[in-house]
């Protein structure tokens, strides 16, 4: 929008004095006002290549400006070679009008068109109920795919079915147990099983269809107990998804990985390649030589493959799709081992800077200053339906995107719950809420009203202005927040966006208004409205109203 306009402006007059140089212009938003509303560095980062004084290369730019002066009031340069732009009221006025044209598609892009993007994210192992951490991990995957998808990019959402290895043995030996102690209380349960009370419930349900069958304890029926309880874990977890708005469209199961030949295709590459070798009975990733400080085991002296083999062979499958970008979201225990599987992709010839590893933080749920381990409705640790339960889907969604992912998450279960402006989710509903209450009052007087046919030139107040700008950021800020995979800078911008709301229903009488400034503002309603709720799409949040 605003950057769109001042850059052509910017290329067109560099492109006229240095018609040789190619290079990126920045443009960013001075943090004092009185310097205007764009400011850039160009002159500056040009110095270095020409090797001349900066504040001459910056009055050269501006003499070469074709400048609207309807739309630009001013341009100044500040040493030591700053280019500040001060906009003109009508320059925003002409901007609301885009805004208002492109309703529920404001804040698209094209930026991603034609190009793929594989988001891969939650990926919980099928041995027991979600956790926070995983309800953290579900979101800021959810939401980057959705500003992916806001951005022009074909995204496929996917979740890697990790039901190989010892973990699932676990699961049916835990399983396995808590059905033999429905006949033997006594019965040993192992050391490294799954404690959980459900598995004591998918023991019973297991009891219920096969009565005292399976108690033999033999291969047979130990698959029988994983397939069952992996089915009923899965179930779970989906049924904990969709309350969470979480969907995927691509299940990938590991064992696939096993039984596709694949893991056997990739140790035998990884060898060929002389980055393989074999060691007091295991098989080694020659990682040393890959830039790294030790050589890791990828196939135990058991023939059990370490995490590191399935994760290198699946990355490789996922890049063969085609994708030109795979963004994994994993946990912070994840970090130590991202390295060596990106290393053992690109000894196998692939580009590695094609994936994108995000890290987030684990999470601590407070109330009234104390950490809570444990939920007051079950008496045990916290699951993620519990949260869900405890403050419903809108809250936890923006809890858990509304800070860095790389910083630790304090969830404030008594902010969460509070039903006030203190609480982000609730002032920015009540921002979507007041607005349709504003229209619901004269609805019937504007029945056929335009918001594209008022008179936008009426709108020069300060509070209507600063709306406006706030307004024109928004699809800047949807691509900074694809782009630098943080999703928090757009829950900031949406709390900035009602903030400046609530100053401009404050100050600016709208219903009380003459006609034509009635109406006027009834636009900049209008176009904030839309944006608000095209943010809370992005962020699957609830856009009520009512409240």
């Amino acid at each position: 929008m605003k950057n769109t306009y001042v850059l052509n402006l910017l290329k067109k007059s560099i492109n006229r004095i240095y018609p040789e140089i190619e290079i990126n212009i920045s443009l960013e938003t001075p943090k004092i006002a009185e310097h205007g509303d764009i400011s850039t560095n160009i002159a500056m980062q040009l110095a270095k290549l020409l090797k001349k004084n900066p504040t001459d290369i910056a009055d050269s730019i501006v003499n070469n400006l074709e400048i609207d002066k309807s739309l630009i009031d001013k341009v100044e340069v500040a040493r030591p070679g700053f280019i500040n732009f001060k906009l003109s009221k009508k320059y925003y006025q002409n901007e609301l009008i885009n805004i208002i044209n492109l309703k529920n598609d404001f804040g698209k892009s094209s930026i991603g068109l034609g190009k793929k993007v594989n988001v891969e994210y939650v990926s919980a192992n099928p041995t027991g109920l979600l956790h926070l951490g995983h309800g953290r991990n579900a979101v800021i995957g959810d939401v980057i795919a959705n500003l992916y998808e806001w951005c022009g990019y074909y995204v496929d959402r996917e979740y890697y079915f990790n039901n190989a290895g010892n973990q699932m043995n676990n699961l049916a030996k835990s399983t396995y147990a808590r059905y033999e102690q429905i006949f033997n209380p006594d019965y040993p349960f192992p050391e490294d099983g799954y404690h959980g009370d459900y598995i004591k419930i998918i023991a019973l349900e297991i009891y219920q269809k096969y009565d005292d069958n399976l108690r033999e304890l033999n291969q047979k029926n130990l698959e029988i107990f994983k397939k069952y309880a992996e089915e009923w874990c899965f179930s779970a977890i989906k049924r904990t998804l969709t309350k969470l708005r979480i969907e995927q469209n691509i299940f990938f199961n590991e064992d696939t990985l096993y039984k596709n030949g694949k893991l056997n295709e990739v140790i035998d590459r990884l060898k060929n390649l002389g980055y393989a070798y074999e060691k007091d009975g295991a098989t080694w990733l020659k990682l040393t030589q890959l830039g790294l400080e030790e050589d890791r085991v990828i196939i135990k002296s058991t023939g059990e493959p370490t995490y590191r083999l399935p994760d290198i062979a699946y990355h490789t499958v996922k890049l063969d799709r085609g994708y030109d970008l795979v963004v994994d979201v994993f946990g912070a225990d994840h970090i130590a081992t991202v390295p060596d599987v990106l290393a053992g992709v690109k000894a196998l010839g692939y580009d590695n800077s094609r994936i994108k590893v995000l890290i987030h933080q684990f999470i601590t749920l407070t109330e009234n200053g104390q950490q809570v381990k444990m939920s007051k409705r079950t008496g045990k640790s916290y699951t993620l339906d519990d949260l869900l339960e405890e403050v419903g889907t809108d809250v936890v969604r923006f809890f858990f995107i509304m800070r860095s992912i790389n910083t630790h998450l304090e969830f404030d279960l008594n902010l969460a719950k509070e039903q006030s402006e203190k609480n982000p989710v609730f002032y920015l509903q009540y921002a979507h809420a007041r607005i349709c209450s504003i229209i619901e009052k004269i609805k019937d007087e504007i029945s056929n009203f335009e918001p594209i046919a008022s008179n936008l030139a009426l709108l020069e107040t300060s509070e209507e202005i600063n709306l406006i700008k706030k307004l024109i950021d928004f699809p800047e800020v949807v691509e900074n927040s694809a782009i630098k995979f943080e999703p928090q800078i757009l829950t900031e911008y949406l709390k900035e966006l009602a903030a400046e709301f609530h100053k401009f229903y404050h100050s600016c009488k709208i219903i009380a208004s003459e006609e034509d400034l009635k109406y006027a503002r009834l636009s900049l309603v209008y176009a904030t409205k839309n944006t608000l709720y095209n943010g809370l799409k992005i962020l699957k949040i609830n856009a009520p109203e009512k409240m």
